[in-house]
């Protein structure tokens, strides 16, 4: 199994994340993990945070000489803000210098002050906050370099930011991500992103923020991954739960899931048809994938699709949310922390990772392996023997 665990704190000295359950000899590099998180950094409407913070890495244990050892990862994310901060995130017995007692509306502050007993909301923020995406990401790289062992590509873009949609079926293959990242949106379509921009604009000389949705796509995954046997072993939750784990995310949806609520039957499914050539498949293959990629909570060979909505960052440059300071009760406007108008283009980049953690971790249950040439053999074994089984439905 899979498995990954974050710690620290937005403003601490680092984050760290600890993978367990990778195969040995996969090829990781600093540069590889590196290169994701300074994808992450990438959007129209980020906050000045994401251009003078950079992420250093130190690669802890569980990768020698560029593999991995079979042994568990350790890695750590250094916050190069760390001196401005290392007295009021000290792990000193001490005092802050300065409690944050006007909890924002749409945060985790206030909810978290009271299920902890505590009365300065800097203790809940630090680690409710977005920035412990970096940790998921590190984590992500290596499960993305694992799917790419078996040719699994993901791929992510904005569909939407605010109030501005791109159209619909406009969608990047699995070779077009260099083609999104380019974007300064990471949309697929230039003049929606156009559009985004001046939407992000906008909002920013109003002082407010802005939501939207991303599409994240798995391509040339396996059948049979997840199973039907047990609710928690169908994958279109498993998936479903680790994207809504992600900070500001209130809404998912597998396929064309909302809108098949009003269709009818006929039109709502995906058609099977006959393709020899189709080999993770089984032979089999889908005329359309309304379904995203999921039937029975099992991967069915077409792309995993699932879209994202990120709710308007609760943190506003021009803050006018109505709370109350719990030290005096009084009524007050939320206070400010340094913020994005949005990150919704970051939040693709953080949905790719998350779906390359749950797609990797049943990987290697379905084909297991101890080493990376043993995981690719044995997914290799069970795609031709899909082809062989299938072969009596096949015409010739």
């Amino acid at each position: 199994m899979l498995r990954f665990l974050t710690a620290g704190e937005s403003h601490g000295p680092s984050l760290t994340v600890i993978v367990e359950g990778l195969p040995a000899g996969l090829a990781i590099s600093e540069a590889w993990i590196g290169d994701e998180l300074a994808r992450r950094r990438l959007g129209y409407g980020r906050g000045p945070r994401m251009r003078f913070e950079r992420d250093e890495l130190r690669l802890i244990g569980g990768i020698r000489h560029g593999r991995t050892l079979g042994s568990p990862i350790a890695i750590e994310i250094l916050n190069s803000e760390w001196p401005k901060w290392e007295q009021e995130m000290s792990a000193a017995p001490g005092t802050p210098s300065n409690k944050l007692t006007k909890p924002r509306p749409g945060h985790a502050d206030l909810a978290g002050m009271q299920k902890y007993a505590f009365d300065d909301a800097r203790d809940v923020l630090e680690r409710a906050s977005a920035r412990e995406t970096a940790a998921r990401v590190a984590a992500g790289a290596l499960a993305k370099a694992l799917l790419g062992a078996i040719d699994v590509r993901i791929v992510s873009h904005v569909v939407r930011i605010g109030q501005v949609a791109a159209p619909e079926g406009v969608r990047p293959g699995p070779n077009d991500l260099d083609a999104v990242d380019s974007s300064e949106v990471r949309c697929f379509d230039p003049d929606a992103a156009a559009a985004m921009i001046l939407e992000i604009k906008a909002a920013a000389k109003e002082g407010d923020s802005l939501g939207g949705i991303v599409e994240v796509i798995a391509y040339d995954v396996p059948v049979g991954l997840g199973s039907y046997v047990h609710w928690d072993r169908k994958l279109d939750g498993l998936i479903a739960g680790a994207l809504m784990s992600i900070q500001a995310v209130k809404a998912v949806e597998i396929g064309d899931g909302m809108i098949q609520a009003s269709q009818r039957g006929s039109v709502a499914h995906d058609a099977i048809a006959v393709d020899a050539a189709f080999t993770k498949g089984g032979g089999f293959v889908r005329r359309t994938d309304h379904a995203g990629g999921l039937e029975g909570g099992m991967t069915s060979g077409a792309p995993v699709i699932a879209k994202v909505a990120m709710k308007p960052l609760a943190t506003l440059n021009r803050p006018v949310l109505e709370t109350v300071d719990v030290a005096t009760g009084e009524s007050a406007v939320s206070f400010k922390e340094r913020t994005d108008v949005t990150a919704v283009p970051a939040l693709g980049v953080v949905t790719e990772a998350m779906l390359s953690l749950v797609l990797a971790n049943e990987a290697l249950r379905k084909f297991g392996g101890d080493s990376v040439e043993e995981f690719v053999r044995n997914h290799s074994s069970y795609v031709a023997n899909l082809g062989s089984t299938s072969s009596r439905a096949i015409p010739e």
